[in-house]
């Protein structure tokens, strides 16, 4: 019987994938983009709606005649590339080098690496998002015409090695920097002064206990400041009323991309790069959850997975967390977390 051809984009994520399925699937690797634009200046027709023509790399074409090779004997081709608009674009430039039909190839996405999430993307396919793909060109057509026209006025004023380039992101980044740059110089500090004091009283076993007391308002003269110091000489003081409120502590929420590259760094020292190299090695090893979200919304996998880890802890439905009331909108996304909380040790 002729197997399905599935599609990823990392090698090792097909095998991980391929133990999945079983003997039905043949899960291969596209190793990422296979087409771009070329390197010419006529790669966006301009005066045709920005139109952009593609290319298949030269690196990638004897990666590409094997796919479509392979999809011909194919009974089925699985598109499972990324669910970002990367991936989703992905899938689109192997639907056209393939000649597949952009409006019925089959398209799966999944959170992670998983056998239940696995089957479960298998059972419910979807055709390609087009708003998704016309996103992605949309960035990468204006990567290109704002890089190729500010990139080598940097070469020539900055750096004359090429070492430095510009885009849709650098160039709306330094103009942040310079807006904030200009505040900080225009910005013209106002001092004041904070008064707190370190006063005595026993309590009720008639211990003598110090305690810090601090004026509720901050004084802007140094001389009203220096005034009320002297009037405190001598005086008493009362304390009026003990309010006992109960501590709490909310737990921080779940990883997002942004949040993962800050703790990563803040604990490890890692770079930005290096950390989503480590987590891409962890999501396609299946140890982890997608790592490319904003979204800190709790799975219900995630929470099941915790009630297993931990079978003698109480679980009981609770109110929705102060910093989750903003994502209820973006429930289809889920937070970076571990795939399997019982994994006690992953291997190097």
């Amino acid at each position: 019987m002729t197997k399905n051809l599935m599609i990823v984009e990392s090698p090792a994520k097909a095998k991980t994938i391929e133990k999945f399925l079983g003997d039905e699937f043949i899960v291969k690797s596209c190793y990422g983009h296979i087409r771009d634009l070329p390197k010419e200046d006529t790669a966006i027709d301009i005066k045709n709606n920005y139109k952009p023509t593609y290319e298949i790399s030269p690196d990638k074409a004897s990666l590409v005649y094997e796919l479509k090779k392979m999809a011909k004997s194919a009974q089925e081709v699985w598109l499972a590339t990324d669910e970002d608009r990367e991936g989703e674009a992905i899938s689109w430039h192997l639907c056209e080098a393939m000649g597949l039909n952009v409006h019925t190839a089959k398209r799966i996405v999944f959170h992670e690496i998983t056998k239940p999430a696995i089957k479960k993307a298998v059972a419910n396919p979807r055709v390609l998002d087009l708003n998704l793909v016309n996103a992605q060109q949309a960035r990468r057509v204006l990567d290109r015409l704002v890089g190729f026209e500010i990139s080598p006025i940097l070469w020539r004023k900055i750096s004359r090695n090429q070492s430095l380039s510009a885009g849709r992101v650098q160039s709306v980044a330094v103009r942040l920097i310079v807006e904030r740059e200009r505040e900080i110089r225009d910005f013209v500090p106002v001092p004041h002064f904070k008064i707190a004091a370190v006063l005595k009283a026993s309590d009720e076993k008639g211990k003598i206990s110090p305690f810090k007391a601090e004026l509720p308002r901050r004084v802007e003269d140094q001389g009203d400041a220096e005034s009320f110091l002297k009037n405190c000489i001598g005086a008493d003081f009362t304390v009026a009323q003990i309010q006992v409120k109960p501590g709490k502590r909310t737990p921080p929420p779940p990883f997002t991309t942004s949040t993962l590259q800050q703790e990563a760094s803040r604990k490890f020292g890692f770079g930005v790069s290096r950390t989503m190299l480590v987590a891409q090695k962890l999501y396609e090893a299946g140890h982890i959850t997608y790592m490319r979200t904003d979204s800190t919304n709790l799975s219900d996998t995630a929470l099941s997975c915790r009630r297993r880890s931990n079978k003698t802890a109480i679980w009981r439905p609770l109110p929705p967390i102060a910093h989750l009331q903003n994502q209820i909108a973006k429930a289809h996304k889920k937070h970076t977390k571990p795939s399997d909380l019982l994994i006690l040790n992953i291997p190097k």
